[in-house]
């Protein structure tokens, strides 16, 4: 096992162009990391160049104490589980997972204890003589992880593995994943642009966004434990791209007071979290983060708060155990969340539901970070 250190990393494929921006944070032996974010933030790219599959422009990258920005993948220590399998067609399910120890030179016998520890892992046994085409989605994923199981590297890394499954293998698929890496307790980077399986699966999660053109902005936006980048997104970004439905994030502004945030007509109080920074910034606008599990009907919510906000009901998504409503307030669109189906609104219909102020987000509209960071 070993540790992963990123140091103000940069990736350019041409010099006007930077694809990856001063990445700088670690990943702890047998940690569980994974990187989420939007399509074309980086996350595949930090993964290549972790694997050796893409160079390092600038910064320093270990593994463990080396710094590896010039070895060759081969000699990494490293196992890596694509989005496609990549398994070979003609080769029975032992062979694929035998293959890459063979080429290593490895004694036969040690190879077939190897691949039958990992074929009783995965619960493949009694596919070992089948090809990859007469296996189902889900058969072909446990035959690749067996791959890269028989190596027992010291970095395991999964490019959107789950992604080609069906939503209810994708469930049990994950869920496997992180039984397997508490039991190998090896060090993991997975890759995703799912957030329940970033949310479900990590120890960590990192959050990526594009770096854009300004030189000042990096990729990575927060690391933290998955309810720590839930309960306190560090800038706007994360605070949209963390949660289903997102944050809502609307335009308000603190009274003069300091003590109070102003959304058009709704005068609430400002939650304990954000006092302090709130009476340095009084009589200032502010972007005012509120999760739509915090917003709800009065007879449904188990929490004391006097704020309420109206408006036009837009659009009902009903869930079976929820109802996401979508509503109209002043030009901005606010999600909720609804517990029961009991006389639900139509489209068009005024809705009134409380807020827990409590439980709000304010972040500067200028910077984009979290007040009091």
């Amino acid at each position: 096992m070993a540790s992963i250190t990123l140091e103000h990393i940069g990736k350019c494929y041409t010099p006007e162009v930077a694809v990856i921006r001063d990445l700088s944070f670690g990943i702890r032996d047998g940690e569980f990391m994974v990187f989420v974010g939007p399509s074309g933030c980086g996350k595949s790219t930090v993964l290549r160049m972790i694997a050796g599959l893409e160079t390092v422009t600038s910064g320093q990258l270990r593994i463990g104490e080396r710094v590896v920005n010039d070895v060759l993948p081969k000699d990494r220590d490293i196992a890596m589980v694509f989005q496609s399998y990549a398994l070979y067609p003609h080769m029975t399910v032992y062979d694929n997972i035998a293959f890459g120890l063979q080429i290593r030179g490895m004694p036969d016998t040690e190879i077939r204890q190897r691949v039958k520890q990992a074929a009783d892992t995965l619960g493949l046994d009694e596919f070992m003589d089948r090809k990859p085409k007469a296996l189902s989605g889900g058969q072909r994923q446990r035959v690749a992880l067996g791959r890269a199981i028989v190596r027992n590297p010291s970095v395991f890394l999964f490019d959107e593995p789950l992604s080609n499954l069906d939503a209810e293998l994708r469930v049990h698929m994950r869920a496997e994943l992180a039984k397997l890496q508490r039991r190998l307790k090896t060090t993991t980077v997975y890759v995703t642009h799912d957030q329940v399986e970033a949310m479900t699966m990590g120890h960590r999660i990192c959050v990526l966004r594009p770096c854009g053109s300004d030189p000042a902005v990096s990729n990575l936006t927060q690391v933290g434990t998955p309810m720590e980048v839930y309960d306190t997104p560090a800038n706007v970004f994360t605070a949209g791209f963390m949660g289903t439905p997102k944050m809502n994030l609307l335009k308000a502004r603190l009274a003069d007071d300091g003590a109070h945030v102003l959304l058009h007509d709704v005068r609430m109080p400002v939650a304990p979290a954000f006092r302090d920074a709130a009476r340095q910034m009084k009589g200032r606008d502010v972007v005012l983060g509120i999760r739509p599990e915090h917003i709800g009907a009065e007879h449904e919510v188990d929490w004391t708060s006097d704020t309420q906000i109206s408006g036009a009901v837009e659009i009902l998504e009903p869930l079976g155990h929820e109802v996401i409503v979508h509503f109209e307030v002043h030009g901005a669109t606010v999600s909720a969340r609804l517990r029961s189906h009991r006389a639900l609104p139509s489209p068009g219909d005024p809705i009134t539901l409380k807020v827990r102020a409590d439980a709000m987000h304010l972040f500067d509209p200028k910077t984009e970070k979290r007040l009091g960071l």
